[in-house]
């Protein structure tokens, strides 16, 4: 069996991060079904790994991170767009600061 040559530019990997303020949560069970929402959103709409990474024990604040895996930079790169959008629009949480990378492989 052989495997095909793969150049530089056949993967694209897209990463991305959002950091939320969660207005009037005053526990981690609260904090945890809004962020468990997102994730869940998130994924479903474009099958993308996402997991909370940071401000774990901040009943306030909530970062989440994610990746999408392609071989097509612009495509990564709208749905990146689309992921920044739909969080916002799911109006759970404000959205005070995102970031997000694109990588060839």
């Amino acid at each position: 069996m052989t495997v095909p040559n793969i150049s530089e530019s056949d993967m694209v990997a897209g990463l991305g991060t959002i950091t939320f303020r969660l207005h009037d949560c005053r526990s981690l069970k609260g904090k945890r079904k809004i962020v468990k929402s997102i994730i869940s959103r998130l994924r479903n709409n474009f099958n993308a790994s996402v997991a909370e990474v940071g401000s774990n024990d901040i009943y306030q604040k909530a970062v989440i991170g994610f990746s999408l895996v392609g071989n097509n930079r612009k495509v990564i790169n709208s749905k990146i767009d689309k992921i920044f959008n739909l969080a916002e629009e799911l109006n759970l949480a404000e959205i005070i600061d995102s970031e997000m990378e694109i990588i060839n492989l």
